[in-house]
């Protein structure tokens, strides 16, 4: 089993966790923001792109979703649009994670844009961020297709 162990101290670093989990599923529920721990956290089923290669190279290999968590340290607030907490159950779908740096870098607003106009801003000192696979991989019969 290859599981993913990521970290990213960059924007450069960032951008590979934001191809990992594009297309990434999330409930509502499973976004946690512990202010006293400066960290937010939030557990995903990730669509395996990194598997897709070689899935259609043996052209029988099946599409895969896993379980993963990416958290944030050093987070200073949080802000949601789109996003309505009292819904634990409505399920987010991640298209990407951008870093807006601030004048006082390393500082800066981390960005998770979901699909429907949904949007988390982290507020951070820095960027330190992991992404983390927590087991097996499971079939999914669908690959996310995107309008172009």
């Amino acid at each position: 089993m290859d599981f993913l162990k990521l970290v990213a101290l960059d924007d450069v670093d960032l951008g590979i966790l934001s191809a990992h989990l594009q297309d990434a599923v999330v409930k509502v529920g499973d976004l946690v923001f512990e202010p006293a721990n400066r960290r937010f956290a939030a557990a995903f089923n990730r669509f395996v792109w990194e598997n897709e290669a070689k899935r259609r190279f043996l052209r029988r290999s099946p599409h895969e979703r896993r379980r993963s968590v990416l958290h944030f340290d050093r987070v200073q607030s949080v802000r949601a649009a789109g996003i309505d907490r009292n819904r634990p159950d409505d399920i987010l779908s991640l298209l990407a994670i951008d870093f807006v740096p601030a004048e006082d870098s390393p500082a800066g607003v981390i960005e998770l844009i979901f699909s429907g106009n949904a949007a988390l801003r982290l507020d951070v000192e820095c960027i330190e961020a992991r992404l983390t696979d927590l087991g097996a991989a499971w079939e999914t019969p669908s690959r996310p297709r995107h309008d172009v």
